[in-house]
């Protein structure tokens, strides 16, 4: 059985350690925050100029001046601190966030990432995941295996925009946990009830799989 978004932060919320910097990008990313282990402390970023984030509020108790870069409603931690987009991307591009999780369209099997503009759509413009991706060390992808047609994301080559370069590590579907290689998408672990199969026929890019698969623990 497929995961949903919520199952896809939940399983990216275990890369999460202790002591971390985290970066959350827009979309199933900024789900993780209610995933992390109660045991770890942990310092949520976002590039709207927040450091501190907890868990989205209850319904009733949203603070609409207290919003993250997607302009979603958050909570924030005992000793949050809110500064401007110049620090905030001081932050980012000196390499003080340990880990970034971003949203992608597409994912190359080198690593190129696709996640900004779709043509004929109207955008502002790549905004801050251009510094994440050329700043961060360690990028993980939380995404769909496929489109709404059934036709893979994870790709040979991107066939959008790049928004950056042979800088995805890791990546989390509904379907698989892959790590980026040189020789292509390594399948590490399988959604529950979901085969090797059924993962190779969702995957354009070469998949590389090594003895038996375990799957995801959630």
């Amino acid at each position: 059985m497929a995961l949903d978004k919520n199952g896809i932060a939940k399983r990216i919320a275990k890369e999460v350690q202790d002591g971390y910097y985290v970066n959350l990008g827009i979309g199933i990313p900024t789900l993780v925050a209610n995933y992390v282990r109660n045991d770890i402390e942990v310092e949520f970023q976002s590039e709207n100029g927040v450091l501190g984030m907890g868990p989205f509020p209850f319904e009733g108790e949203e603070d609409a001046d207290i919003i993250n870069a997607g302009k979603q409603t958050i909570t924030t931690l005992p000793g949050a601190s809110f500064f401007d987009s110049a620090m905030s991307f001081s932050m980012i591009r000196g390499q003080h966030v340990h880990l970034t999780i971003l949203g992608a369209m597409e994912v190359a099997e080198n690593g190129d990432i696709a996640n900004w503009k779709i043509p004929g759509r109207m955008v502002k413009g790549m905004g801050g995941a251009m510094d994440l991706v050329a700043s961060a060390e360690n990028i993980i992808v939380a995404m769909m295996h496929t489109n709404k047609a059934g036709e893979s994301k994870l790709l040979k080559r991107c066939s959008l925009p790049l928004t950056g370069v042979g800088c995805v590590k890791k990546i989390v579907t509904n379907l698989a946990v892959l790590e980026v290689t040189e020789s292509g998408f390594k399948l590490l672990e399988r959604a529950p009830g979901v085969s090797v199969e059924d993962i190779q026929k969702a995957t354009e890019g070469t998949l590389i799989v090594e003895g038996a698969i375990p799957e995801m623990n959630l």
